[in-house]
């Protein structure tokens, strides 16, 4: 007998959510006891081979939803044998899940995960509702143009949020700028840059490498890090590993690569050797919706000042 993967063994594959209706029709109870109800029957079982797409919500017993493939835009998908055995009554559902589907049950956690596998902050008896919604049965190829369409989609939305978020961060930037008297020059991707003072050679180009001193701050004037030990004693972000690894530095950066933030690399080939200049960055150019560290939150504005002490 094959082993079914179990799609629900961990929350980070449990991604996905389906819209439903409250009225209840047909019951039915697994294995191992989880009644689960059909708001919605489908009629077609999936054939050998055929791949069976859903989606899925997975909540707290207080209705507080921790994993949903619609607002992740990740459908769970896997590919139906009917000689497959199961572990848990979870499974079963899911293994019996058919075209048209809509499903609705709830049971402790450890019931839906396994004993060992309950996420952090869950206990082992807590109660977790799940949906199940069953968007398609389709073969391999249909499978692959589903989710080239997704991905489409989704590449399609993560730049509208991105056009929105920048519109933001300029604003902010341009808030700072007026309250600090700062004289700045915006790129066209919303790089805000001041040249306080003019390097001489000619402008770095991509592929070389400059030596940067720097600092980094939030719009509130946090300091999340600096090459320079100073500044870090005065900012309270010291490391004294960092130190005694002679570690306070300037940084060493190939520009143009993507090896640094793009604001990072687009405001660095502005300057020339010697140049001192505040990049004012929008998030859209730096760590965008993540969070980076214990400091820099998702969507954060950064500015650094940087000074070009070599370049090669």
């Amino acid at each position: 007998m094959k082993k079914i993967k179990s799609i629900l063994l961990s929350a980070a594959v449990l991604a996905a959510a389906v819209s439903m209706s409250a009225c209840t029709k047909t019951k039915k109870t697994t294995s191992d006891g989880i009644e689960y109800t059909y708001i919605k029957e489908g009629k077609d079982s999936p054939k050998n081979g055929e791949y069976v797409l859903y989606n899925l919500i997975a909540m707290t017993g207080s209705d507080s939803t921790f994993i949903s493939t619609i607002d992740d835009m990740a459908p769970q998908v896997f590919q139906y044998n009917d000689s497959a055995s199961t572990n848990l009554g979870v499974e079963e559902i899911i293994l019996g899940l058919r075209k048209g589907d809509s499903i609705t049950f709830a049971a402790p956690a450890a019931k839906i995960f396994g004993e060992f596998n309950v996420p952090f902050f869950l206990k082992a008896e807590d109660d977790v509702k799940i949906r199940l919604g069953v968007i398609d049965v389709l073969d391999e190829d249909g499978v692959q143009a589903y989710f080239t369409a997704l991905q489409d989609a989704q590449m399609k939305k993560q730049t509208e949020n991105a056009a929105k978020q920048l519109e933001i961060d300029v604003k902010l930037i341009e808030e700072y700028i007026s309250e600090n008297n700062l004289n700045a020059t915006k790129t066209e991707s919303g790089l805000f840059y001041v040249i306080e003072e003019e390097g001489s050679g000619e402008q770095i180009e991509a592929g070389q490498t400059a030596e940067v001193d720097y600092a980094g701050y939030l719009l509130d004037g946090t300091i999340f890090d600096t090459s320079n030990k100073e500044k870090a004693q005065a900012g309270g972000v010291y490391n004294e590993q960092r130190d005694q690894a002679n570690q306070y530095v300037p940084l060493e950066v190939q520009v143009g690569v993507g090896r640094v933030i793009p604001g990072w690399d687009e405001g660095l080939s502005l300057l020339k050797n010697g140049s001192k200049a505040k990049f004012l960055i929008p998030s859209t150019l730096a760590y965008g919706d993540r969070q980076s560290g214990a400091v820099i939150k998702p969507n954060s504005v950064l500015i650094f000042d940087v000074e070009v002490k070599d370049v090669k």
